[in-house]
């Protein structure tokens, strides 16, 4: 039996700030975790172009990449076993960039959760729907789709909130493969709904937008007084405490063994001070967090070895983007004039008299959708939400069969798509 290629992961992370226990247990932890997995590619890198669309201060997003990339190998990722990058060190990125730019849809970007959001908040405070919008923003998910594409792809771990970011990578892969051959591979969301969401010290999630975290690789006194600002309820020593709801016994959770929570928990019971309990949440996160603290330090210390580190992630990562980038520009006709031309032109150029397609996706509110779009990928309507992918199919299936008006309002027309190509497209894909 042949061997079968390794599947790839791929995991970006955005420079524009600290890491905080949040993120550890969120993200940090369990990819470093899943990049010991055999039978896997992985790719970790640092996504300090996009960083530069929300922060404009150059010594945060230097320091931040800093923090991050020292944050990352202390916490145990292997660069000899892994491709870990900064993303501004591979130019091929942001060349790719542009060729997707082309095959993609104004449509599409206009649908953009990020760049809706802004817009929605403009509208209602009565400005230009695109005040403050800048280019980057609006563009994001198509340097992400590089992102994705450039290494091949084939599972992103993402939350929810993100999940229509690889649905636009695959719909613009897609568009490319359509015009000019299989190049891409089709990557797929991966969430996992098993990850550790941190309460922060006010009981809400644990976010800097909400000033409410616990450094992660603070020193021990400062580790000390931001665990003593948890909030608790006003329960005196002796008496029972409630486990639901309660931020430290969350975070604690988030540390220990099966043992140490069900301590704890006995620990709640019996009435233990929070004084105390938060003791325990002190002592089980430094035993963690204080062998990786020496690590951290010492790489934040020595930023030659830090730049060493990367630039050998770089060089690693371009031995495949490199010729990747060049298979590319072969493909859209960026050559040596001497060369022939080849039998994917000729593809491409009758692909543009391919049908029209169907495509089926789940949102981030956990409902399925379909849309639908013309031979070269426009598109031209999209559907309400259904609760199970096979309504959506169903709703799909008499769209294909039966030449009705009722059915085709099921599609909502999408900007800059016409009621004639909608139906016309319907039409073709009843007679084929």
């Amino acid at each position: 039996m042949a061997p079968t290629s390794p599947v790839r992961f791929l995991t970006g992370i955005t420079t524009t700030g600290t890491p905080h226990l949040g993120n550890y247990v969120g993200a940090i932890r369990p990819a470093v975790q899943a990049s010991l997995r055999s039978g896997t590619d992985n790719f970790y890198f640092l996504a300090d172009y996009h960083a530069l669309i929300k922060c404009d201060e150059p010594g945060r997003v230097q320091r931040s990449t800093q923090e991050i990339a020292a944050c990352w190998l202390a916490a145990g990722l292997d660069p000899e076993r892994v491709c870990f990058y900064r993303q501004s060190d591979i130019p091929e990125i942001t060349e790719l960039t542009w060729l997707l730019t082309c095959v993609t849809g104004k449509g599409m970007l206009n649908r953009a959760h990020a760049y809706k959001a802004s817009v929605d908040k403009n509208t209602a405070a009565g400005q230009d729907p695109d005040a403050d919008v800048s280019a980057g923003l609006f563009m994001y998910p198509v340097l992400m789709a590089a992102d994705i594409l450039m290494f091949k792809s084939h599972r992103i771990p993402v939350g929810r909130d993100q999940v229509q970011h690889i649905e636009m990578a695959r719909d613009i892969a897609q568009s490319f493969n359509h015009l000019y051959g299989e190049h891409f591979v089709l990557p797929e969301a991966q969430i996992d709904e098993s990850v550790a969401m941190l309460p922060g010290l006010d009981g809400r999630k644990m976010s800097k937008s909400y000033d409410n975290v616990i450094a992660l690789f603070a020193p021990p006194a400062q580790l000390r007084r931001q665990i003593a600002g948890i909030v608790t309820d006003s329960r005196a020593p002796g008496e029972p405490k409630q486990v639901e709801g309660s931020a430290l016994f969350q975070i604690f959770q988030a540390f220990a063994t099966q043992d140490e929570t069900q301590q704890l928990r006995q620990a709640y019971a019996d009435g233990i001070s929070w004084g105390d309990a938060k003791q325990m949440l002190f002592e089980r996160i430094d035993r963690e967090i204080a062998p990786m603290r020496e690590r951290h330090d010492a790489l934040i210390n020595n930023p030659v070895e830090l730049e060493k580190i990367l630039q050998a992630g770089a060089r690693k990562s371009r031995e495949l983007a490199t010729p990747f980038m060049a298979e590319l520009r072969h493909a859209v006709g960026l050559r040596n004039l001497s060369a022939v031309a080849s039998a994917t032109d000729k593809k491409s150029k009758a692909a543009k008299g391919a049908l029209p397609a169907f495509k089926q996706f789940r949102e981030s509110d956990g409902l399925h959708y379909f849309k639908l779009v013309d031979a070269g990928g426009k598109l031209l309507g999209q559907s309400a939400g259904y609760a199970s992918p096979r309504e959506a199919g169903e709703a799909i299936s008499k769209l294909r069969r039966f030449a009705n008006a009722e059915l085709a309002k099921s599609l909502a027309m999408a900007q800059g798509a016409s009621e004639a190509e909608l139906q016309a497209a319907l039409a073709a894909l009843r007679s084929s």
